[in-house]
């Protein structure tokens, strides 16, 4: 498959008859799904974890938010990050979250010429307050449009800001054709603006191609860029199943995806697995030690993910994007889940000091039976590679947040 992917060599491609989640109590979504250039894996390239879901009879882009598609206060509601509306509907539930503080940063490749009129747009449409985004080109050659990731940095800029309107959000770019080791650059710029604010948030929804031996073995070199005092980093969990880096870094908060599931009354009634979302044990990080309350699951390496966010294309996000799509559009992959999580943890406002402090406490409460059924929604329906069970799983790790407790 992928190799038809490439040959056909265009921006986007077109995918029909995509598998959907249909529950005994909601009927299932049907439409097709875009896959942008930036999310077909080519070995030596990063790419996305972003997809383009359409509904069936629906227009490509449209003039303002799809009717189905999530929004900030849909979004907020399902994870109790607001007052609660029953049912949380997408049509009449309007509270969005109002806080956020410091910093988060977007690591991207390439630029968005729209990028700010769009966040612009996206925030009127939904109330929230408007930001003026600090944008960083970091490399020689200048950063311009490269296909498919100035998607990528609408849904970053935007869900990040939905989940934490008050924080500042740096988007730090990688120029040129970005190889690994430029995108390792572009990380530690990123680590260290945010440090610089004061603390905060670095998130990233791209993967690094590892299928071969040589490119699997240099996760452990890499592991060093994710480390910054005062930052935690977190890393899309991936759309193929199988653990990828750098979700499996001990270093970033592994972010997986679920489906959020509404009955016919658009009510919103549970939570299920994204039989895409990555999840897995790493080849080669050893576990963490606080994956300790883990080890009969994870085994001796590192587990993925850790925590989920809806990440499912078919009950996807809406966000503008004028540049490459001329309007409003809907969005899954993991790709939405981790800027939306580093949103709400920074809105948690407890800013640790390192992801793995960060790790640390999200574990210990999954270890407090009280705490975890209050704090997180453990996702036991469904399945990725793996089967969703209750408590941890490789399917959406201890699950995914409510509240902004024990975060």
């Amino acid at each position: 498959m992928n190799k038809f992917l490439r040959l056909l060599g265009s921006a986007a491609v077109l995918f029909c008859g995509l598998a959907m989640f249909a529950q005994d109590l909601s009927a299932p979504a049907r439409g097709h799904v875009i896959v942008p250039a930036s999310s077909i894996p080519v070995p030596g390239r990063p790419a996305t974890d972003l997809l383009i879901f359409v509904p069936e009879g629906a227009p490509f882009a449209q003039p303002g938010p799809p009717p189905g598609a999530e929004t900030p206060a849909s979004l907020a509601c399902v994870y109790k990050l607001t007052k609660q509306v029953k049912g949380c509907p997408i049509d009449g539930t309007t509270e969005v979250p109002t806080g956020g503080a410091k910093a988060i940063a977007v690591v991207e490749i390439g630029s968005n010429p729209t990028l700010q009129s769009d966040l612009d747009t996206y925030s009127e449409a939904f109330g929230l307050p408007k930001t003026t985004l600090d944008i960083v080109c970091v490399g020689s050659g200048g950063c311009s449009p490269q296909g498919g990731w100035s998607t990528e940095m609408v849904v970053d800029t935007q869900i990040a800001h939905a989940m934490a309107p008050k924080a500042k959000i740096y988007v730090v770019e990688c120029a040129g054709s970005c190889s690994n080791l430029e995108l390792m650059s572009t990380e530690k710029k990123a680590g260290e603006l945010v440090a610089a604010a004061g603390g905060g948030e670095v998130s990233n929804s791209w993967w690094l191609w590892g299928h071969l031996p040589y490119e699997r073995k240099v996760e452990l070199q890499y592991d060093k860029y994710f480390q910054h005092k005062g930052v935690v980093y977190f890393a899309a969990a991936g759309d193929t199943n199988y653990a990828r880096y750098p979700a499996t870094s001990p270093n970033v908060v592994a972010a997986g995806g679920t489906s959020i599931n509404r009955n016919i009354n658009g009510y919103f009634y549970n939570e299920s697995s994204y039989d895409s979302s990555g999840g897995g044990p790493s080849a080669y990080e050893p576990r963490p030690s606080y994956q300790d309350i883990v080890k009969k699951i994870v085994g001796s390496h590192r587990g993925t993910p850790d925590v989920s966010f809806d990440g499912n294309p078919a009950t996807g996000i809406a966000v503008v994007d004028t540049y490459d799509y001329r309007g409003w559009v809907e969005i899954g992959g993991t790709s939405v889940s981790a800027p939306a999580l580093a949103g709400i943890f920074n809105s948690s406002g407890h800013f640790y000091q390192s992801t793995s402090d960060e790790l640390t406490a999200i574990y210990k409460e999954y270890g407090n039976k009280t705490e975890y059924k209050e704090w997180f929604r453990d996702i036991t329906t469904g399945q990725n590679e793996y089967a969703c069970v209750k408590s941890y799983d490789f399917c959406s790790g201890v699950g995914t947040p409510l509240t902004f407790k024990g975060k």
